[in-house]
């Protein structure tokens, strides 16, 4: 075991892999502090639907004591996909659900939850901003506020996601942009209000692609799908176009333009969306990304290795927390743990980047010489 009793550990951020570390922790009788800048767990929209996979997230949530609740809440019927063709919709390829194990879809706001109330209560301090971490000389860490406070840490964990404060103590790199922006959108009672796309997407999701643009529609629960408009274009594009994202119809005749001889069945999930469209252009961090170790500091999840939304970062934030968990229960000094961890995420990221770019370019086909 390890040979402080009760290490003073940190976790900024709490997403997904933060909340799994802090479990595992607790399972184990550790105490942990997650700090998150939103105000409360409803703050802000937690996203869409994700599928877990078994020996990733599925094996963290079972290190964590969660699975069954996982399996209690996850729609394994989700786990398929309808490829369609852009200019007739027509049914390309299908892969259905399997007969047993796969890859079931469970909303992020509803794993979340179910992470979020596996913990003691106080564990999540809400609305506390974190700035910047700073190690100190005798191998610990100090955590710096927005509200002009600090603290300090045995280790501190860096949760915080994409645009991590942490991950400045570790590593100069920032993301890039990928060259790919989704635009989202929703639909609410498909099933009644929008049967015909209801039909198209079937139990899990549906995937049309032409080259430098794609459709893809994915069902969450409560009769709810989630449409993301990907395609390749500068990360400003709205503002070469002329065009405020605030302004609705303008952003939709664009799409309209680009979607210019796709079916109109598909050309639906632009026109006849229940919710505004979202911009969100795709970021990802440099592959390989690697740092120094540097004792009282590590990073899990996108703060570590940020990639294309292709089916991966969750699972492996996930399995990040886990693991770095599992090893500051079990190693004999906060500093090996730290180390051990490490060795184990780092070439695992840089295999899972790669897939995850290649993932992405097979989204959103590229225009080939």
């Amino acid at each position: 075991m390890n040979s402080a009793p009760d290490p003073r550990i940190a976790i900024v951020g709490a997403g997904l892999g933060g909340l799994t570390c802090a479990r595992v922790l607790q399972q184990h009788g550790r105490s942990v502090t997650v700090f998150e800048r939103d105000a409360s767990a409803g703050a802000r929209p937690q996203g869409g639907t994700l599928d877990l996979h078994a020996d990733t997230g599925q094996a963290a949530l079972r290190a964590a004591g969660l699975l069954g609740r996982f399996q209690a809440l996850a729609r394994p019927e989700a786990d398929e996909w309808h490829v369609r063709d852009f200019a007739s919709a027509a049914l390309l390829a299908h892969q259905g659900p399997p007969d047993a194990g796969g890859r079931p879809e469970i909303d992020r706001g509803q794993l979340r939850g179910l992470l979020l109330d596996s913990l003691t209560g106080g564990t999540v301090r809400w609305d506390r901003a974190v700035t910047a971490a700073a190690p100190l000389p005798d191998g610990t860490c100090r955590l710096l506020f927005g509200d002009g406070t600090a603290e300090d840490f045995d280790v501190v964990v860096g949760a915080d996601g994409a645009w991590s404060r942490v991950r400045r103590a570790l590593s100069h790199a920032t993301p890039r942009y990928t060259g790919v922006t989704f635009v989202e959108t929703g639909f609410d009672d498909c099933d009644t209000r929008h049967p015909d796309l209801a039909r198209l997407v079937g139990s899990g999701s549906m995937l049309a692609k032409g080259v430098g643009r794609s459709l893809v529609a994915q069902r969450n629960s409560n009769g709810h799908i989630r449409a993301y408009i990907a395609f390749r274009a500068p990360e400003d594009w709205h503002v070469a176009a002329g065009i405020d994202l605030g302004d609705e119809r303008a952003v939709l005749t664009w799409l309209l333009r680009m979607f210019d001889g796709w079916d109109e069945s598909l050309r639906y999930l632009l026109r006849n969306s229940d919710h505004a469209f979202i911009n969100r252009s795709l970021f990802v961090l440099p592959v390989p990304h690697t740092w120094q170790h540097v004792p009282g500091v590590t990073l899990l999840g996108d703060a570590a290795h940020l990639m294309p939304p292709v089916g991966l970062g969750a699972n492996l934030a996930m399995l990040d927390g886990s693991d770095l968990a599992h090893a500051l229960v079990t190693e004999s000094s906060v500093d090996d743990a730290v180390r051990v961890y490490e060795s184990i995420m780092l070439p695992r990221s840089i295999e899972a980047a790669t897939g995850s770019a290649q993932g992405l370019d097979h989204l959103v086909p590229a225009a080939t010489s």
